[in-house]
């Protein structure tokens, strides 16, 4: 399977992205900005990725994003707003400013959504394009 991330739009704070399967989009993103793929505090460089499931021992069941130069331990993961991820892709169901800050809602429920499409599978690959 190959799911792929659209990002379309971007600030200061947060990368906003729409993750699709196939033309259907299911799932809205956030990230950090971009600072030069550096760990921790920016989003991954655009291209495709092996995704890998992991049991994590912060977030439990999730998937890796596996093959990011210079980079480890990059996950899916909910949460709402830019302070809540490390690099990581967190996953929603609509774009929403969470305390005057630029986010994401309903972060769980996008990511059940995000696991209900991948129940069964161990891997898939991701693509990941820049629209800004």
């Amino acid at each position: 399977m190959t799911l792929t991330l659209k990002r379309i739009g971007r600030n200061d704070h947060a990368t906003f992205g729409v993750l699709l399967n196939g033309t259907a989009p299911f799932a809205v993103t956030l990230e950090p900005p971009w600072k030069n793929n550096e760990p921790n505090v920016s989003c991954i460089p655009s291209g495709t990725y092996a995704c890998r499931r992991v049991d994590s021992p912060r977030f439990g069941d999730t998937f890796e994003i596996t093959g990011v130069p210079g980079r480890d331990h990059v996950l899916f993961h909910g949460g709402n707003t830019s302070k809540d991820t490390l690099g990581c892709v967190l996953i929603g169901e609509s774009f929403d400013p969470i305390n005057g800050v630029d986010g994401i809602a309903n972060s769980r429920q996008g990511f059940i959504q995000l696991k209900a499409l991948l129940a069964g599978q161990d891997q898939f690959t991701l693509t990941i394009l820049d629209l800004t």
